[in-house]
């Protein structure tokens, strides 16, 4: 009865430790992707990399993370396709349509004072919400005399992006997120279809910029009036999460503006100080004087 009654703590500890082994196995492997390729995923969320480590091992058929790890490391086009499992590309246009009748009302009233504006994408993956920012400003006539910069670490990401072309059958969607965030005409005005795609006047990009940059290893690269950085603090650890919002603190202009995700806040982050709050539902801050 002893014995029997021992199994179960032991049982506990055995998975307590599997699960210890499992991200221990993925801390080398994070430090290991650095070395090699330079692209630091570090200070990503534990939890959600466990996730997404177990989806890409199942899809690249790895028993084991050391497996997977042999892999990315010897074969670089391998790495490249796997960017998808390190990067989260969730997005839609007028994503939260709330948040960007905030920015309308709120924010486009202010950027009408310059004489020239930037703006700032950060993480901005496949391009939804920059080709949703172009419209805006479009139809806000500050398109113009604006620079959009479209930032993300991740190559294919930033081609979809910079391409604007989406599935056809994503457009009821987001057509209904357009008029819900106070589009003033009907989407269809702003894509051609063709085929199963549909894809966005090349004009309203003439003004983006699209680039490479990391949240996690690079720099201020202008100052801007705005920056959005939705849903991707929330894959960050703190410290990551600090580091970003000082780079936008930093890139931004006196009394400039934050956008953030529903589900991030700058509460808890060692920059709040920094920051008014325009819109707490709607995740809309503006840097202190």
């Amino acid at each position: 009865r002893r014995q029997a009654g021992l199994a179960v703590p032991g049982l506990v500890l055995a998975a307590m430790n599997e699960q210890a082994l499992f991200d221990l196995e993925l801390k080398v492997l994070l430090e290991a992707l650095y070395q090699r390729y330079h692209y630091d995923f570090r200070s990503y969320a534990v939890s959600s990399l466990r996730r997404r480590m177990r989806q890409a091992m199942q899809r690249y058929e790895c028993e084991r993370l050391v497996d997977l790890q042999y892999r990315l490391l010897h074969e670089p086009e391998l790495f490249a396709q796997a960017m998808q499992f390190f990067t989260v590309q969730v997005s839609e246009m007028f994503r939260d349509p709330a948040y960007f009748r905030e920015l309308r009302e709120q924010v486009v009233p202010v950027l009408r004072t310059y004489p020239s504006v930037k703006l700032w994408v950060a993480g901005c993956s496949t391009g939804e919400e920059v080709w949703s920012l172009a419209i805006l400003l479009h139809e806000e006539g500050l398109l113009d005399r604006s620079i959009v910069y479209a930032t993300d670490i991740n190559p294919a990401a930033l081609a979809t992006a910079e391409a604007g072309a989406y599935g056809i059958d994503r457009m009821a969607q987001f057509s209904r997120n357009y008029l819900a965030a106070g589009g003033t005409a009907s989407l269809s005005d702003y894509y051609a279809t063709a085929y199963d795609g549909a894809v966005f006047d090349r004009q309203l990009r003439r003004n983006v910029v699209f680039a490479d940059h990391s949240l996690a290893t690079d720099t201020v690269f202008s100052e801007v009036h705005l920056v959005s950085c939705r849903n991707v603090l929330i894959y960050f650890n703190r410290d990551l999460q600090d580091r970003a919002v000082g780079l936008f603190r930093e890139a931004l202009v006196h009394r400039g503006f934050l956008g953030l995700g529903s589900k991030e806040s700058l509460q808890f982050g060692c920059h709040h100080d920094a920051f008014d709050v325009c819109s707490r539902e709607h995740r809309l801050y503006r840097k202190v004087a």
